[in-house]
């Protein structure tokens, strides 16, 4: 065989296998193609690589030497079937996704029909063989073989659908009539036409939707199977509550009915022995009496019946007025609140109200005022006094009410100071309760609770120095302590600077 194009950058491999075929004898070429299988299964599939290495197989013609091969006699090739149906196999798989460039037509008029005419045969002669053959086991061999063929066919035929038609059209007409696979060809032609392949994946897809409908029906089905014992369970429980609910009601109108039939018997009976007794006293009374008992008799009746009207009609007007009374409650209810809030809003204003002076008298209320204190001093005549006397008591009442204000001024400064030593010591406690242990803590936030008071520098001072001699202390000394004892700790040591939490202020002297 003589290689007509050479592709650069061909694949070792393939350049070997072709060398390898070339110079070895006849009988050995089928086992050597077998190794295009391992080549391809190890190159990833859609890949460029693949595409490579098919374009590669073809232009060394190793696709030909794997049609000659299977144009040969089976019984001459080593392996037999194994080795032929791997072969088609490869042949197959070369073929589809192969871009054979400048000899194209070549391939899909020659080729390619060539291949589909081969495996036909082959899967004749294992038609041939499966029916003469005697033995279970080798049906079952040749009946694997013989799907290894035909699905690779279908393989081929799948991707070169057109191609392979017109090809096959084109080898049909170059046969002669009678010859061997022509009625194969033309059903073969007409199973490869686009209408034919149309109406193939309609009805395809036509069995698929039964299928995945049978399914659908059948898992329905099933699921309502399920369902049927409690759903059964769910209706008998229902059709025993309901008919238990009718009997109880039955009960019910039962039980009422004889209440009811009690109550007349009651009655009747009542009003059988009140006429027996009216019978009875009319027999005893004087007959002279009778009139004036039936009259004693009717107005009892009369203020018993007045009773009882009297009663229902209270009753109704005070269900009536039930609203109307409730109602009225709540608005007193209300304006008692709102007169309690409206007094304590006044007595806050009138406590924090600030100092607004004296308003601007109109000449008729100076007039007014000095009416008012002319009468005043009409009707309490006082003891006489001096200007002197009069100017000293004035400069005296102006005194106090100077000291008055001052004294008012300065409460409202200690008063606010107050607060804000209440709202720094609740803002401490905060920042304390929050504060991290000092294993914790890091950087400067020791010293954001340094304290700038002197006393409470020497509190905790004082507490440390305490708490230091407490633990240090050997255990016979603490045999005679409690918890809340206090020890006595020099002064010379409290003025050593501790920089510890709560101890802060300026050096002592």
């Amino acid at each position: 065989m003589i290689y007509e194009m050479k592709p650069t950058g061909t694949d070792p491999r393939i350049l070997s296998l072709a060398a390898e075929v070339a110079k070895s004898p006849e009988q050995n070429v089928p086992i050597i193609l077998l190794k295009l299988k391992e080549i391809m299964n190890n190159t990833p599939l859609g890949s460029a690589e693949l595409k490579k290495i098919k374009q590669d197989i073809y232009c060394y013609d190793l696709i030909r030497y794997c049609l000659l091969v299977l144009s040969q006699d089976c019984s001459r090739i080593q392996g037999g079937w194994t080795t032929i149906s791997q072969l088609t196999q490869i042949l197959s798989h070369c073929c589809v996704g192969l871009e054979p460039g400048e000899d194209a037509e070549e391939f899909y008029s020659e080729l390619l029909p060539s291949a589909a005419e081969n495996f036909l045969i082959l899967g004749r002669q294992l038609q041939t063989c499966f029916i003469n053959a005697a033995k279970g086991e080798e049906k079952e061999e040749l009946l694997h073989f013989f799907q290894i063929v035909t699905d690779s066919l279908f393989w081929l035929v799948g991707g070169h659908v057109q191609l392979i038609q017109n090809g096959l059209r084109s080898l049909l007409n170059k046969q002669k009539p009678g010859t061997e696979f022509r009625h194969e060809f033309r059903q073969l032609i007409s199973l490869l036409s686009p209408k034919f392949y149309q109406e193939v994946e309609e009805q395809k897809l036509h069995q698929a939707a039964c299928l995945i409908q049978a399914y659908w029906k059948g898992f329905q089905t099933r699921k309502r199977l399920k369902k049927l014992p409690s759903a059964v369970i769910t209706l008998q429980r229902n059709f025993r509550s309901k008919r238990a609910k009718i009997l109880l009601e039955l009960n019910r109108q039962k039980e009422e009915e004889d209440r009811r039939s009690r109550l007349q018997l009651q009655r009747q009976r009542a009003m059988r022995l009140s006429r027996e007794l009216r019978l009875s006293m009319l027999e005893i009374v004087h007959p002279g009496q009778v009139e004036k008992h039936n009259q004693e008799i009717e107005e009892k009746s009369a203020l018993v019946i007045q009773k009882h009207w009297r009663g229902y009609r209270e009753r109704k007007n005070f269900h009536q007025q039930k609203p109307s009374l409730m109602e009225y409650k709540a608005a007193v209810t209300l304006q008692r609140a709102t007169l309690k809030f409206l007094a304590k809003c006044r007595k806050k204003k009138k406590l924090f109200a600030p100092w607004q002076g004296l308003r601007e008298l109109t000449d008729a209320r100076r007039v007014e005022l000095k009416q008012q204190v002319d009468d005043y001093v009409r009707r309490h005549p006082g003891s006489q006094m001096s200007d002197v006397a009069s100017r000293e008591l004035h400069s005296q009442a102006q005194e106090r009410l100077q000291h008055y204000f001052m004294g008012r001024a300065l409460e409202d400064r200690a008063e606010q100071h107050r607060e804000a030593l209440k709202a720094q010591i609740s803002t401490n406690i905060e920042q304390l309760m929050k504060a991290p242990s000092l294993k914790e803590a890091e950087g400067k936030e020791p010293e954001l609770f340094l304290s700038k008071s002197r006393p409470v520098a020497a509190k905790a001072k004082q507490a440390h120095l305490t708490t230091l001699k407490h633990i240090q202390a050997p255990w016979w000394k603490k045999l005679g302590e409690e918890a809340g004892d206090e020890i006595d700790v020099p002064k010379d040591e409290l003025s050593v600077e501790l920089g510890t939490l709560f101890i802060g202020g300026t050096k002592p002297p």
